[in-house]
């Protein structure tokens, strides 16, 4: 009598696997396709100051090159 929870393990594990495995296999895929971890709860907000943040960056490390020289 004390082991009947076991009868719900068998599916709740399944249930677990199969969840793990569709949130690797999207990783995967997204990491594939773009190179890199997607960001969670990315919004369009997100996506422009990323853009912003990457334009300021190669703009300071191109004046930094150009200080050099």
């Amino acid at each position: 009598m004390n082991f009947i929870f076991l009868e719900a393990m068998l599916p709740l594990g399944i249930i677990a696997g199969a969840l793990c495995v569709m949130g690797a296999s999207q990783h995967f895929i997204h990491k594939s396709a773009y190179g890199r971890p997607k960001h969670v709860r990315s919004d369009k907000w997100d996506v422009a100051m990323d853009r912003r943040d990457r334009s300021l960056m190669e703009a300071a490390a191109s004046m930094k090159k150009s200080m050099a020289n």
